[in-house]
């Protein structure tokens, strides 16, 4: 992925799906999350996650993902 416009494309591909993401949260530590991808705006999208979250919902920006900050592996 190189570019925000095809991050964008990609996880538009993938609503309703499966996704599990990896995201920085901090000096060599990471995050791992798992739930439906529910939608995509402009700027970011939203999962929903499982049951055995804190949260109902994270949001993530196409930025992170451009960047490597945020990993996203879809369940095909």
């Amino acid at each position: 992925m190189s570019t925000l416009e095809e991050i964008k494309s990609r996880l538009d591909a993938h609503i309703g799906e499966e996704v599990t993401v990896v995201s920085q949260a901090g000096r060599k530590k990471y995050t791992r999350r798992s739930g439906i991808l529910r939608s995509t705006f402009p700027s970011l999208f939203v999962v929903e996650l499982d049951e055995e979250a804190q949260f109902e919902r994270a949001s993530y920006s196409y930025t992170d993902v451009l960047t490597k900050n945020v990993d996203i592996d879809f369940a095909d």
